[in-house]
């Protein structure tokens, strides 16, 4: 697929699934938020995912949820598409989510599978139609079995691609064969949201990311797509396989991104703060490993050429 064939991705294409900021006392840091937010757009994130997992949703009040969105609007103005986090186990709660979000000033929703009550098929179905009628807004299905228990299967994805408001998906189903197969069928925008897929996802179609890495490297994730489009393949592979150490040791050594995010923006100085109980802060031995990585990849000649 050439760039001239993807189609128009609804929420840009490098998007970042950004942490929120906290406090030393852990309140909601929205002067920080809006600092992290400016420093990812001018980076190249021409999108941002807000109260996302990474963005520790599940211990955020609605109330700082839509503070958030307000904040960050403020902040990046148009220069960036905002999704809202609103997926929750109960579908009504999602509908509220998203109707708030939308008044806040949200561009679009990012509704995760609900968890852990495991819904057949068709009431997950029905659970995305009705957020998708509840507001005006453009959703994104969210499909991470692993965290959900819940695979969105590509049939059903495939029958949501019918309403008019389900535009995309994040997918972290690590089935590149049911993700082509909604790619030949559909015309929704698909986003690796797992790093280390960014390009082998894009090389078939899909519109970007949504990257938790992003929050530390937003334009080095941003270069693999970059030289993918100018006809440098060689050169998108080269800047994937860059990033690998610091998306292993930040996606794949055992502790959310959420976590490891944090504990590299802070050691950077960057606005993060602490993590919310149940999570717990990375010890020093990793922050220092996560800060390795990150100076190694920023000294890599072949990654500065961007």
């Amino acid at each position: 697929m050439t760039t001239d064939d993807r189609p128009s991705p609804p929420f840009g294409r490098a998007l970042c699934a950004m942490v929120t900021p906290f406090t030393e006392t852990g309140a909601l840091d929205l002067d920080g938020a809006q600092r992290l937010a400016d420093r990812l757009v001018s980076g190249g994130c021409d999108g941002l995912v807000l109260s996302g997992t990474t963005g520790e949703s599940p211990t955020t009040s609605d109330a700082e949820k839509a503070a958030l969105v307000t904040a960050v609007r403020e902040a990046v103005g148009d220069r960036a598409a905002l999704l809202a986090g609103v997926g929750t186990s109960d579908t009504r709660h999602t509908v509220e989510l998203a109707v708030a979000a939308e008044k806040a000033g949200a561009d679009g929703l990012l509704v995760v599978a609900p968890y852990y009550s495991k819904p057949p098929q068709d009431a997950l179905e029905a659970h995305f139609r009705q957020v998708a009628d509840g507001c005006g807004l453009p959703l994104a299905l969210y499909d991470i079995p692993g965290r959900t228990g819940t695979r969105i299967e590509p049939d059903t994805i495939v029958r949501l691609a019918g309403h008019p408001r389900i535009v995309a998906v994040k997918d972290c189903s690590y089935d590149l064969l049911g993700t082509q197969k909604v790619l030949s069928r559909t015309d929704l925008a698909y986003y690796a949201g797992c790093d280390e897929q960014i390009l082998a996802l894009y090389a078939v179609g899909a519109a970007g990311y949504v990257s938790t890495v992003a929050n530390v490297v937003p334009d080095r994730l941003r270069a693999v797509l970059d030289a993918f489009d100018a006809g440098d393949t060689g050169r998108a592979a080269r800047l994937q396989r860059r990033a690998l150490p610091l998306i292993e040791l930040m996606m794949a050594a055992g502790l959310p991104g959420t976590v490891t995010a944090k504990a590299l923006l802070g050691a950077l100085g960057l606005p993060a703060g602490p993590v919310r109980a149940p999570l717990r802060p990375a010890g020093r031995e990793t922050a220092d490993g996560l800060l390795r990585a990150y100076e190694d990849l920023l000294a890599d000649s072949c990654q500065l050429q961007v």
